[in-house]
């Protein structure tokens, strides 16, 4: 693993170096001086998706989802629990497909929920249906 890191900012899609010792400090992004990890999954839209994908030095698993779903609705408490426990050895982020069509089109998410991991711009694992906190942590950490 390299010295530092890219990590993307959260709040305003700035790249950050950050060198890896210092990945678990509360780190603060050279553009917005917001932290880089606070603990809940970032929104991703068209417009920042590549950038988060393909940017991020850690991997980052997404959340195929949309607000009429129910299980959806049912297992978004214990997503946003699991960035917790995962930041920040891994980004939490959440793509609703009713408002970003075009993103559940381009990786085909048949049923949702739907969680994703993507490390070097490039899916790795993908597992449909609600799961528990457990089960978001355990799997996640299985595929990496």
């Amino acid at each position: 693993m390299p010295e530092s890191l890219h990590i993307v900012c959260p709040k305003c899609d700035a790249v950050n170096r950050i060198p890896e010792a210092r990945l678990t400090e509360m780190s603060k992004c050279g553009k917005c001086h917001k932290p880089l990890f606070d603990a809940h999954p970032v929104d991703l839209t068209a417009v920042n998706f590549q950038k988060h994908i393909t940017r991020n030095d850690i991997p980052v698993l997404v959340d195929f989802w949309a607000p009429w779903c129910g299980p959806c609705k049912m297992m978004a408490p214990a997503f946003i629990e699991a960035a917790r426990h995962l930041e920040p050895q891994v980004r939490l982020a959440k793509v609703n497909t009713e408002n970003e069509q075009a993103l559940g089109a381009r990786f085909g998410i048949r049923s949702i929920p739907t969680l994703a991991i993507f490390r070097g711009g490039k899916e790795i694992s993908r597992q449909a249906g609600a799961m528990g906190l457990e089960d978001i942590i355990r799997w996640t950490q299985a595929q990496l």
